[in-house]
Formats: C-alpha cells, sequence, structure tokens
C-alpha cells in the first residue's frame, strides 16, 4: 500500500488532527501577521518569511522524485527524507538581522520550565512544530532567552517576542534553531 505521508513532511505541511489541549489552534496554523495598535515603537514587526534568505529552496532537489509513487518503507524515500532533515537542520539564516531589534509572533516550545515559570523556550512560526510534526526548518525556529520568565502551563502558547535578534545557532531535543533571542519582552499574542 502506498502511504503518501513523506511528501507533506517533505513541504513542511502539518497534517496531524488538531493539539487537544489548546482547540483554538490546529497543527500546521499561523498567527496573522497584522501590525499591532500596541507595537512597542524600537522593534520592527518581523514576518518569519523575513528569516529566510530568498534563494533558498531546499525542495528543489527532489522535484524530479515522485513521492506519490514511494512506500514510506522505501529506501528512496528514506534517504531523500534524511536529505532534507539535514538541509533543514543546517538551513541558512539572513546575516543581516543580526543586531537587529525585531518582535515576531509565534508559538512558544517550552525548553525549561518550572512551576509555571518559563525560562528559555523555542518560538515557532506555526501551531505543533517540533511536538507534533517534524521541526522547521532552523531558519524559522528561534532560541528565545526571556529577560524575565514568562508565566504559562501550557505547550504552544502564543506569544509575540521582542529583543534583539542575532545569527546565533542552538541545538535542542525539539529541533535546531538558526537565530537567538534574549527577549527583552514576551506577551500573549492577541487574536
Amino acid at each position: 500500500m502506498r502511504c503518501p505521508t513523506i511528501l507533506p513532511i517533505l513541504l513542511a505541511a502539518a497534517t496531524v488532527a488538531g493539539a487537544a489541549d489548546k482547540p483554538d489552534y490546529k497543527v500546521g496554523d499561523r498567527l496573522p501577521q497584522k501590525p499591532a495598535a500596541a507595537a512597542p515603537a524600537a522593534y520592527k514587526e518581523t514576518p518569519w518569511d523575513a528569516l529566510v534568505p530568498a534563494n533558498w529552496n531546499p525542495a528543489k532537489e527532489f522535484a524530479a522524485v515522485n513521492f506519490g509513487s514511494l512506500d514510506d518503507s522505501d529506501p528512496r524515500a528514506i534517504a531523500a527524507l534524511e536529505k532534507l532533515r539535514e538541509a533543514w537542520d543546517n538551513a541558512p539564516v539572513v546575516p543581516a538581522l543580526n543586531g537587529t531589534r525585531v518582535r515576531v509572533a509565534g508559538f512558544m516550545v517550552p525548553l525549561e520550565s518550572h512551576e509555571g515559570l518559563v525560562r528559555e523556550f523555542l518560538l515557532v512560526p506555526y501551531f505543533g512544530a517540533c511536538i507534533h510534526t517534524p521541526p522547521p526548518p532552523a531558519n524559522q525556529i528561534i532560541h528565545v532567552l526571556p529577560a524575565r520568565p514568562y508565566k504559562s502551563d501550557r505547550e504552544m502558547d502564543a506569544v509575540w517576542i521582542s529583543g534583539v535578534l542575532e545569527t546565533t545557532r542552538a541545538g535542542t531535543d525539539m529541533g535546531n534553531a538558526g537565530y537567538r533571542m534574549k527577549a527583552e519582552l514576551v506577551t500573549p499574542y492577541k487574536r
């Protein structure tokens, strides 16, 4: 039996059913990146697409592969997935963003928390990333060290982070980040 799950993974489509602990979002949902009325003037609101170099396309190497004709256990499918995972883990960043003061909305993946206070987390662009699906490319993950612990007892809270973005890589159990921020502000995202 042919199983078409490799193609969605390769294209970073989140196809898993919604998470039970936060019914407002489904896996793969992204936050609208509309400027907020109360955005701090010291930070430039930055969409996730701005973190990806314009010429980076890891899928181009797979244009000739017909994934619909491969079983998930096919060595060619497994090799392609491993090759793409390596490309994503080493995804290039935008050097010009190093040292810029930005504000980015995304979903929190806690790395270190205690008694409802999150001291370290990854910020990802879509709900379910790193938890319900393979992690996004490194240039779509920000390793966040908040100035003050953020009160949260839930996985995948939607938040704004504000601070100086660094093009510093970090490897974690939940994914490889291409960026880091010592966040001056972490605030809840409001629809």
